[in-house]
């Protein structure tokens, strides 16, 4: 805690994730008194527990596929991976980050706290001894992993734990069906471990393409991951050094005996702790209940940014900092600014990538629009056959009547790059002919792109 005897400041910020530090360091910028408290290092998840050194992961496992496919084809062998090694080069991203962000802190003169906030009114938080009164506060805290009902959920390990594991273990469960499982599951099996990834239906990953959903699948297996669907995980217990995972498959009993138990089931916005309901601010399961301006729709002196609030936007990193540039410019302009999610992507960050933008094909249907669905199997195109890839899709859903892009989803090892080109086309209103009209450096993936967009 900075020493300081102030209890009143402009602003109160809970969490120190991108969305609180982006909405503490603007407004201190214009002047304000800035708060900012949170229980765990700052920096917040992304960084330092999530996608950051996830990604860092998924790059190493990255290229031990990527020298796969091309032994027998120039290359003599494929790598392995030293998961000491890796783990100590992912702590080089992230070890700095509390103190740096400390350090930022105080040097643009914002008082920090480090410990559990909670309302006390709906102006004030207290965080240890101290009530601070502010005269707005923004609720920052993102999320943590969801409740399972699970007997033995203590032994569960979350995301954070996977990637602070000084040894992965020879056997690993993962229970989930989401993004984290599947990330994970491919970095643990090109890392050498037995993979079992156990969902409660028969539909993993369910906000992206069902089609290239089954292919990443098939490509997993392949690979080594045992999928458990339609499985639902009733007990975990401990029996030395391993963990006993006892389940329903399709009706039969299923038992694993495993080094670890990751929990990647989804994650829930993180308010349990906050007392709310002091503060008279509203909130359901799908975090702080906000207007399009992001304030709390019950306590118009509260804000809400992430992934803890209930907005349309997605739980990811860039929604985040899109929506705390939306609270910025409302606290400081007291302006009606709304974050426009148009053309949101996401990706799977396995090996192959998957991708996905706006909508899918289902939702493409639905909407009653007149649609073209161009479904492309491209493993034998020049881009994806010099690297030996063996499942390489994409999926591309144009509106009829005027040309325009509804949705993309591709699978692919250039997935993260394909998407973003369509993202740019599809939020900026361009239409199909305008994209493929567009002249990208030959031979690339982005050459590739025209043959995507057929209307005819």
């Amino acid at each position: 805690m900075t020493s300081s005897s102030q209890t009143h400041f402009d602003l109160i910020v809970l969490g120190t994730g991108s969305a609180g530090q982006s909405v503490a360091t603007s407004c201190r910028e214009k002047g304000w008194s800035v708060a900012i408290i949170d229980p765990l290092p700052f920096g917040g998840t992304c960084s330092q527990r999530g996608c950051d050194p996830k990604r860092v992961l998924a790059g190493a496992a990255e290229i031990i596929a990527r020298s796969r496919n091309l032994k027998g084809k120039g290359i003599v062998s494929e790598n392995a991976l030293d998961w000491s090694d890796l783990m100590a080069f992912k702590t080089t991203f992230v070890e700095d980050i509390p103190e740096s962000t400390e350090e930022k802190f105080k040097e643009a003169g914002i008082h920090y706290v480090h410990g559990t906030a909670s309302f006390t009114d709906t102006n004030k938080i207290q965080v240890g001894e101290q009530e601070l009164t502010g005269g707005k506060i923004l609720i920052a805290t993102g999320a943590k992993p969801a409740t399972l009902d699970i007997e033995g959920e203590e032994l569960l390990m979350n995301s954070a734990g996977f990637l602070d594991l000084e040894k992965l273990p020879e056997k690993i469960a993962f229970i989930g069906g989401g993004y984290i499982s599947f990330e994970f599951a491919h970095i643990a099996a090109e890392a050498g471990a037995e993979v079992h990834l156990i969902h409660n239906n028969d539909k993993p990953l369910k906000n992206f393409d069902p089609d290239l959903v089954e292919a990443l699948v098939d490509s997993m297996k392949k690979l080594g991951v045992n999928f458990h669907l339609n499985t639902k995980t009733e007990k975990i217990t401990q029996s030395g050094d391993l963990f006993v995972l006892e389940a329903k498959e399709e009706g039969k009993s299923l038992r694993l005996e495993v080094g670890a138990v990751i929990h990647g089931a989804g994650r829930v916005p993180n308010i349990d702790e906050l007392d709310l309901e002091k503060g008279g601010v509203e909130a359901d399961k799908k975090g702080v209940t906000v207007n399009e301006q992001m304030r709390s729709v019950s306590n118009p002196g509260v804000y809400a940014a992430g992934d803890v609030s209930g907005s349309p936007g997605l739980p990811l990193t860039p929604i985040a900092g899109l929506e705390a540039r939306a609270v910025t410019a409302n606290l400081l302009n007291e302006g009606n600014k709304t974050p426009n999610y148009t053309a949101t992507p996401s990706v799977v960050f396995t090996y192959p990538m998957l991708a996905s933008v706006g909508m899918t094909e289902a939702q493409a249907k639905d909407s009653g629009k007149d649609i073209k669905v161009n479904l492309f199997d491209m493993s034998g195109w020049y881009t994806y056959k010099r690297m030996g890839e063996k499942h390489s899709m994409a999926k591309v859903i144009l509106d009829k009547s005027d040309g325009s892009i509804l949705g993309a989803h591709v699978l692919n090892s250039n997935a993260e790059h394909l998407i973003n080109y369509f993202t740019i086309a599809m939020r900026h209103g361009l239409t199909a002919e305008q994209l493929g009209d567009t002249l990208f450096a030959y031979p690339s993936d982005g050459s590739d792109v025209q043959y995507l967009l057929e209307l005819e």
